[in-house]
């Protein structure tokens, strides 16, 4: 396993940014959040030799913009690839600075999810545009794009093809990944693409737009709507959409075993990628 800058010369747009990253363990769910990403990066876990594909899957965790659920919708989705052979990379994009404390990160990270998440009557309402998730949204969409970029251009050093190169994003990562599936710039764009719990449209699905599978529980109160109008979009433009909707899972699951059908959904993501 190695960790792969994306900008070596300094992220573009974020040059005065002076935060410190920051990881820590998730008090409810135990598992690891990254905050304060400043110098976007790839991690990369190699495929299996004696399975090995030559197909690769870039991972974009989730968070809100304000922080990355590292290890359920990274890291334990990039081993589990690997293992099974294709070789994965966990991408760190650049994140809303939540302050120097974990004070700060809990008052921040309210904040935005009282201004951003939640109706007028206290409830949770559907994320429709990634802009409004902040500022930083563009940043973290172009740390995407250069993903691609950088596997594709060392694709050889980790034996993968450069036109197998997929992006799959989990709830804000999947917004990121949906962005870069309709991009006009072929070389920043995923040969295929999946969408976990999130995503939607900044243009026009493409022509020659990739296979998408999408993923959601119908119980999702964040992104079960923004997920059926990107794969209706799809369909609607004659490219090729699965669409998995299960009744119960609610939203944030990524690897976590819930005892719900649901729980399968990595088979049925990887029986996908191996059909295309």
């Amino acid at each position: 396993m190695s960790v792969i800058p994306l900008w070596p010369d300094g992220a573009p747009g974020s040059e005065g940014w002076t935060q410190v990253e920051d990881s820590f363990i998730d008090e409810l769910s135990g598992g690891e959040r990254i905050r304060n990403v400043v110098s976007p990066t790839l991690t990369v876990f190699p495929a299996d030799p004696a399975v090995a594909t030559g197909t690769a899957v870039i991972v974009a965790p989730g968070g809100g913009f304000f922080m990355l659920s590292w290890d359920s919708e990274g890291t334990t989705v990039a081993e589990w690839l690997a293992a099974r052979g294709t070789t994965a990379f966990v991408l760190k994009y650049r994140l809303e600075d939540t302050g120097p404390t974990t004070d700060d990160f809990r008052t921040r990270s309210a904040a935005i999810t009282q201004s951003v998440l939640m109706d007028g009557a206290g409830g949770i309402r559907q994320i429709q545009d990634p802009n409004e998730l902040g500022a930083v949204v563009p940043l973290a969409m172009a740390d995407g794009q250069q993903a691609l970029r950088v596997a594709r251009a060392r694709a050889s050093e980790w034996s993968i093809d450069p036109e197998r190169i997929g992006l799959l994003g989990f709830s804000a990562g999947a917004f990121v990944a949906a962005a870069n599936a309709v991009t006009a710039d072929p070389a920043t764009r995923p040969n295929f693409v999946g969408l976990i719990y999130g995503g939607s449209l900044v243009g026009p699905v493409p022509a020659d737009a990739p296979p998408l599978f999408c993923l959601v529980a119908a119980d999702d109160p964040i992104c079960l709507d923004t997920t059926l109008n990107v794969a209706e979009a799809w369909r609607r433009a004659g490219r090729p959409v699965d669409l998995h909707l299960y009744a119960r899972g609610g939203h944030g699951f990524g690897t976590t075993k819930l005892g719900l059908p649901i729980d399968a959904w990595p088979d049925l993501f990887l029986e996908w990628v191996r059909a295309l």
